[in-house]
């Protein structure tokens, strides 16, 4: 019989317990383009669960209010930093636009040193600029892959720099079922989200084994006000039958789906897609 204690005793050890409340007390988290939508729905449910929350977004003033209406945690942990960024009792709002890179560096910092540490990154902001193939401007084309692909890549990087330092950190990028399917007029929001997973998987590779897990979530078309302004029409009830759970998502479902992967407990999930979509990409 072979002995197998050299082996066994190399293995690398797991946690020896399993958090599974989905508790953020003590943590730090970013969502960029968190002022509305579902960045803000996001950002609502981590506070919910006791993170402090920096809002980011190119629009400043939003930012501060959305930050200011947020629920402070239980602990009241991080009342003392109160309204240095312009804040409400726990959390901050920062006014950045995520294609600067000067602007994202200086915005990162600002967040480490508001609240001494940064746990959880969720990138949200993003722009659909939409139009046939053969008609998208160069204009369109270049904004859509700046905020959506470069400007995910810039946070990301500043903000992995102090999760690597400290060894510990969780990514989540909304990318969307437009990464994984070709959809009518979506030439480049399909490119850049294609992009973002494609980053996503180098970045899970690199950083896995430093403490910090990188994943996507993929949902459908979200019932944002935005959402149902683009698709309150013939072609979104077309949309929506296609798709096997016979409707769209609420920001809600993929806040719920964001929480799962920023938690501590689920670091052996990395590099993953999480496809919030009704089974639409099944097809």
């Amino acid at each position: 019989m072979t002995d197998t204690t050299e082996f066994t005793d190399a293995l690398r050890p797991g946690p020896d317990t399993v958090d599974l409340t989905n508790d953020f007390s003590g943590r730090t988290a970013i969502v960029t383009g968190g002022a509305s939508g579902i960045g803000n729905a996001i950002a609502v449910a981590l506070a919910a669960r006791g993170a402090r929350v920096a809002i980011v977004d190119v629009r400043a003033e939003g930012a501060v209010e959305a930050a200011a209406a947020l629920p402070n945690p239980p602990d009241g942990s991080g009342a003392e930093t109160g309204a240095a960024a312009g804040a409400g009792a726990s959390h901050a709002g920062f006014g950045c636009d995520v294609t600067d890179q000067a602007g994202v560096d200086a915005t990162v910092t600002a967040v480490a040193e508001h609240f001494g540490r940064i746990d959880v990154l969720v990138n949200c902001a993003g722009v659909a600029i939409l139009a046939p193939a053969e008609d998208l401007d160069a204009a369109a084309w270049d904004t859509t892959i700046a905020v959506n692909l470069t400007g995910t890549h810039r946070v990301t990087q500043a903000v992995g720099r102090h999760m690597l330092a400290a060894g510990y950190g969780r990514v989540v990028t909304i990318a969307s079922q437009a990464a994984h399917v070709g959809i009518d007029g979506h030439a480049a929001y399909c490119a850049s989200k294609a992009g973002v997973i494609g980053l996503t998987h180098v970045l899970a590779l690199e950083w896995g084994r430093r403490g910090v897990t990188v994943n996507t979530v993929s949902p459908t078309v979200v019932l944002t006000d935005l959402g149902r302004g683009a698709w309150a029409n013939e072609k979104g009830l077309r949309h929506q039958d296609e798709i096997p759970t016979g409707r769209f998502a609420t920001p809600d479902e993929i806040a719920a789906a964001v929480l799962f992967l920023a938690s501590a407990s689920i670091a052996m999930v990395n590099g993953a897609d999480l496809r919030v979509d009704g089974g639409f990409t099944i097809r």
